[in-house]
């Protein structure tokens, strides 16, 4: 049975209209689990949320590109990831999860089927962090395939990796703004040293996540002021994303539409709106 809550059935559609060719940087697919089973060792239980669905989420908010994050839930079975992005016929791509075991042939297959990043957990409740020796091998496989890493990493872990991460030899990028906690303001530790990545060329950051960073109750206005700081200190290299369908969310299970609008009041400036929704992902994404 499943122990998270489904996405909303009805989101509202945006005020605003998005640029032609935005792109959702960060949402996730999971099974049909009839189809592509959940993995036997995973931390939690999707309701499922198929291709179908989250293809018709992108025509509601008028999105033509996405990028589907591997979930944990499916493990290193990427069968779901790979039917979605071939079905998409070049809309979609995707970011995957490697495991210790991984092989050169195994990266050139993903790579084939619309794959271009690696991601890594650095979160608790998701299992244990990769060991370094791992991180640093996989690191290398994939840069050779003009990948990055996609990191998800909390605030307390984040402030620990930044050392590590600004010596990176490949592109990076931190998900979820680093899933800092709004209440602890602007000024603390992890959300500073997130904001001075803005000098280190290879750092990438997604203003998606913005429910987990905020008390949970829509429309996470607390969370506005984040993006927007993010957005001014290096609006080359931030993407935004829904992060449909809200895995584990704690608070009000968030409203796509008004994410698209949130970003909209962020962002008021259309220049900027369009390099993070549509010029920035279609340079690291290579649509």
């Amino acid at each position: 049975m499943p122990d998270c809550l489904p996405p909303l059935d009805a989101p509202s559609r945006p005020h605003h209209a998005l640029p032609p060719l935005t792109c959702d940087s960060h949402c996730h697919i999971f099974g049909p689990a009839d189809v592509f089973p959940y993995a036997a060792q995973r931390s939690y239980t999707p309701p499922d949320a198929p291709y179908e669905k989250l293809a018709a989420l992108h025509r509601h908010l008028g999105v033509e590109r996405a990028v589907i994050v591997q979930a944990a839930c499916h493990g290193d079975d990427h069968s779901a990831l790979l039917d979605a992005v071939a079905r998409s016929e070049g809309r979609y791509r995707g970011v995957g999860l490697l495991g210790a075991e991984t092989t050169d042939a195994k990266i050139e297959a993903l790579h084939a089927g619309g794959i271009r990043a690696a991601r890594f957990n650095f979160v608790a409740h998701l299992g244990k962090p990769p060991a370094p020796d791992v991180f640093d091998r996989i690191a290398r496989q994939v840069a050779a395939f003009g990948w990055h890493l996609c990191l998800h990493v909390d605030g307390p872990a984040l402030t620990a990796l930044l050392p590590t991460l600004r010596q990176l030899p490949l592109p990076f990028v931190v998900d979820h703004m680093g899933r800092v906690r709004a209440g602890d303001g602007l000024d603390q530790p992890a959300f500073q040293g997130l904001l001075q990545l803005a000098d280190v060329a290879q750092a990438w950051v997604k203003v998606s996540g913005v429910d987990r960073i905020s008390l949970g109750k829509r429309p996470y206005p607390e969370g506005l002021p984040f993006v927007s700081a993010l957005a001014r200190a290096m609006p080359d290299r931030v993407l935004w994303g829904t992060d449909w369908p809200h895995p584990n969310v704690a608070g009000d299970m968030p409203d796509d539409g008004e994410l698209v609008d949130l970003f909209f009041q962020a962002v008021p400036d259309a220049q900027a709106r369009q390099r993070i929704l549509v010029d920035n992902p279609a340079r690291l994404y290579g649509f």
